[in-house]
């Protein structure tokens, strides 16, 4: 057992911890934007080439004109907290898909994607403002890198396990090997729920900076809520997303605070 702990802690020493901008919070991420870039721009534009952009021209003009406006907070964020080289590594893009799936994504790099399904969900210009900001904010704290990164731990982890039991008993070794698959399945499934609910709190504070109301940002999650019956969603601990009650509430709770970092953010910096 000492062996294994020491393998697994020796591991994460050497691993490069960063900050996300805004929210504090410690991340592991060795994968850098060089390396993840290239493959989500051809991803993206393979995407596009498969599936058909909608024709409704009045939503598609909401999306793009709302996915500008918050692009542009975030590149001002970046661009006041010397993220120059951040900044000017995304390129921008924003459709929408003719598809009924209730969904929006953002690829690292800041390639978005609406599905017409979920414009129902967003109701208003500001619904559209908070599922981007959203989105948006996945790209921006890198939760994509992260969850790469934590995937090659997750396979060194269960390497040192296997290292470190090769001279037990194969019932021995079978029960920690099994002991660490529910371990760190569960480990990543917090993983998620917690790049979740940092999304939801830097992508409202985006759209606030961008000038939409924060308000709706909870709405949106009310009328998702009301879309699922509202019935029963299982333990939230198996759950790679938080409750739609928990995403509610924690978002009517930090919009004190996103309206004040929003308005500290947008002011000029004096030189």
């Amino acid at each position: 057992m000492k062996k294994i702990m020491t393998l697994v802690l020796t591991v994460f020493l050497f691993v490069e911890c960063s900050t996300v901008p805004i929210t504090g919070r410690k991340r592991v991420n060795f994968v850098s934007d060089s390396q993840v870039l290239p493959a989500s721009f051809a991803q993206y534009n393979t995407f596009l080439e498969e599936n058909k952009l909608s024709t409704n021209r009045a939503m598609s003009n909401q999306v793009q004109s709302v996915g500008v406006k918050i692009s542009e907070a975030v590149d001002r964020f970046m661009r006041a907290n010397n993220m120059v080289e951040e900044a000017n590594a995304y390129k921008w893009e924003f459709n929408l898909v003719e598809d009924n799936t209730v969904n929006a994504w953002c690829l690292p790099g800041g390639k978005v994607v609406f599905y017409t399904g979920i414009m129902p969900i967003c109701d208003n210009e500001d619904g559209v403002a908070a599922v981007m900001g959203h989105e948006v904010a996945h790209a921006f704290a890198k939760h994509g890198q992260e969850r790469m990164s934590q995937g090659q731990l997750q396979q060194i982890g269960g390497l040192a396990v296997a290292l470190g039991t090769s001279s037990q008993n194969p019932e021995t070794q079978q029960l920690w090997n099994t002991a660490f698959g529910i371990g760190s399945g569960l480990g990543m499934l917090k993983f998620s729920r917690t790049h979740e609910e940092e999304a939801d709190r830097l992508g409202l504070v985006f759209m606030i900076m961008a000038g939409y109301d924060g308000t709706e940002a909870a709405e949106v999650w009310v009328r998702m809520s009301q879309r699922a019956g509202g019935g029963s969603q299982g333990p939230e601990i198996l759950s790679t997303h938080p409750h739609n009650a928990s995403r509610i509430q924690d978002l009517r709770s930090y919009l004190p605070t996103a309206r004040k970092l929003a308005a500290q953010y947008n002011t000029p910096v004096k030189s």
